[in-house]
């Protein structure tokens, strides 16, 4: 086991990665940080919270979680690529691709060509979120990636625990379709194309990356009704916020780090449209215009860069 604070050798020469915030050695961290402590105080939940933050101290992978684990079709990581930029990205196999065991999670797939954290560098704090859309389950997993290679990626688990089945929405997850989309040529750019802004203003689903300096990257889903999302311009987008579990983990570890990456896909096509930038939570009034969840918070994104892999009619 690396000593406290010691740097992975495989991220030394990877320039910015080298110094990457949140790499400090395999050490398992429990109980909420100081961003998702400040968030559940300014929401006035801390007592609800105070409830649920054993759930973070776990692990290992329960018998349960390695059930449901092999189960599934889908999940999201989020994790940063050689440049040190922050983004997350689909996973999809058959049931079987995601194989728990102990405080290990073997993943036999590969991030697609063309997709920005394809052969990501190891050594890395990576989150997962793990999801069955049918039965409306979640799970969340962060730890280090390990190991990767041609066949797949292994990650050491410090954290894993389920999300509530809030604002899931129905998807078919094609393996196929993700697997044919990766042949096409990757557009990447600086701002929204007229077809990324309509996948976008059509989805009801959307996965968010976020990181803290010494708890590494956390992958979260969102959803809500179809263009809850809104697009203001090709650089800048927004949604508000829902009734959640009141630990507000994506939002304490904004508090701390503006850096965050978004997630859009295409679950009939395979398309996706990753983007990766800052993003600022908004207190407002609650109910006022545009707060669809009534709690008076919303995000602003402002797009860093874009990465967009296939052709979507829009999300199926």
């Amino acid at each position: 086991m690396a000593d406290a604070g010691a740097e992975p050798p495989a991220a030394a020469g990877l320039g910015k990665f080298q110094s990457l915030r949140g790499v400090t050695g395999f050490v398992t961290v429990t109980g909420f940080h100081e961003g998702e402590l400040a968030t559940q105080r300014r929401a006035g939940v801390e007592a609800e919270a105070k409830r649920l933050e054993r759930m973070l101290d776990g692990s290992r992978l329960s018998d349960g979680a390695t059930k449901f684990l092999r189960s599934l079709r889908f999940a999201a990581i989020t994790g940063r690529d050689s440049d040190g930029a922050l983004w997350v990205s689909p996973l999809s196999g058959q049931p079987g691709f995601l194989r728990g065991d102990g405080d290990t999670l073997e993943i036999s797939a590969v991030l697609r060509e063309g997709d920005p954290l394809h052969r990501m560098p190891i050594g890395q704090q990576v989150g997962l979120i793990a999801i069955d859309f049918g039965t409306r389950r979640r799970l969340r997993i962060n730890g280090f990636l390990v190991d990767a290679a041609d066949g797949g990626m292994t990650v050491r688990v410090d954290q894993a625990y389920g999300n509530c089945p809030k604002y899931i929405h129905p998807h078919e997850v094609s393996v196929s379709a993700e697997a044919t989309a990766a042949a096409d040529i990757p557009r990447c750019a600086t701002s929204l194309s007229t077809a990324d802004r309509a996948m976008i203003a059509a989805a009801d689903t959307f996965f968010l990356g976020t990181t803290h300096p010494t708890r590494g990257s956390d992958a979260s889903h969102r959803g809500g009704p179809p263009g809850f999302v809104r697009v203001d311009s090709p650089d800048r987008l927004w949604w508000p916020d829902f009734p959640g579990n009141n630990m507000f983990n994506s939002f304490g570890n904004l508090a701390v780090d503006d850096e965050a990456a978004l997630l859009f896909v295409d679950f009939h096509t395979g398309a996706a449209v990753h983007l990766s930038g800052t993003a600022q939570v908004q207190w407002t009034t609650p109910g006022a215009d545009g707060d669809d969840g009534g709690v008076g918070r919303r995000v602003v994104f402002s797009v860093g860069s874009v990465v967009a892999l296939g052709d979507s009619p829009g999300v199926k």
